[in-house]
């Protein structure tokens, strides 16, 4: 396991699995977690699991769960068939670009549902239904800075998790918004990235503040 600390971020490359245990108690989690897709096994095929398990197997939900515990969370899933009782509501990202999905029906997906479990939650009431653009330039399924930023407006305050932070724009915006960060990713590869990205908005927030006193 390694850990880097850039600014109010603190960036773990290994499993979430070694890594939650050590960092005790944070405010808010703001996750993508891999879904849909059978890979190896492990604690994230938990989350991945959950898409195309079936009514009567709830053992992968019911982890997830445990994990969250009754910390505000912001995930993002397809729960299709059972929602956990902890879901306040469902947010649906619009975000402007086509899917493959079912060929053989004449729509494509062009939307991810993001499911808001437990309480804790600030912020003016506004739509559901979340408008952002994305591009996709440093990870296949990345989310848009500017939507974790509004996710985040909403968490309370104190330190936001994202177990599985792949390139980092969680953390992005969670450094960008003067909010302590803790991000964990497994591949190197997108680690680096996210290091990257977050020390580049950490000097910028810096940069802000020396030219705001």
């Amino acid at each position: 396991m390694r850990k880097e600390v850039i600014g109010a971020a603190e960036l773990y490359l290994g499993d979430c699995r070694d890594v939650l245990p050590t960092i005790g108690a944070v405010d808010a989690v703001v996750t993508d977690p891999p879904y849909g897709v059978a890979y190896s096994s492990g604690w994230d095929n938990k989350f991945r699991h959950v898409e195309i398990a079936n009514d009567h197997d709830t053992s992968a939900r019911d982890e997830i769960l445990t994990a969250i515990g009754n910390t505000p969370a912001l995930v993002f899933g397809s729960w299709k068939r059972t929602r956990p009782e902890n879901c306040k509501a469902v947010l649906i990202w619009d975000k402007g670009t086509v899917g493959m999905g079912d060929l053989s029906i004449p729509w494509f997906p062009s939307t991810e549902e993001i499911y808001v479990l437990n309480g804790g939650f600030e912020g003016s009431r506004v739509s559901s239904v979340l408008r952002f653009h994305v591009r996709n330039e440093f990870h296949p399924t990345e989310k848009p800075v500017a939507l974790m930023q509004h996710l985040v407006s909403r968490c309370p305050s104190g330190t936001i998790l994202d177990p599985f932070c792949g390139s980092g724009s969680t953390g992005v915006a969670a450094v960008q918004m003067g909010r302590k960060f803790i991000g964990i990713e497994r591949d190197e590869g997108y680690f680096e990235i996210a290091c990257r990205r977050i020390e580049q908005a950490q000097r910028q927030a810096d940069m802000f503040i020396k030219a705001s006193t």
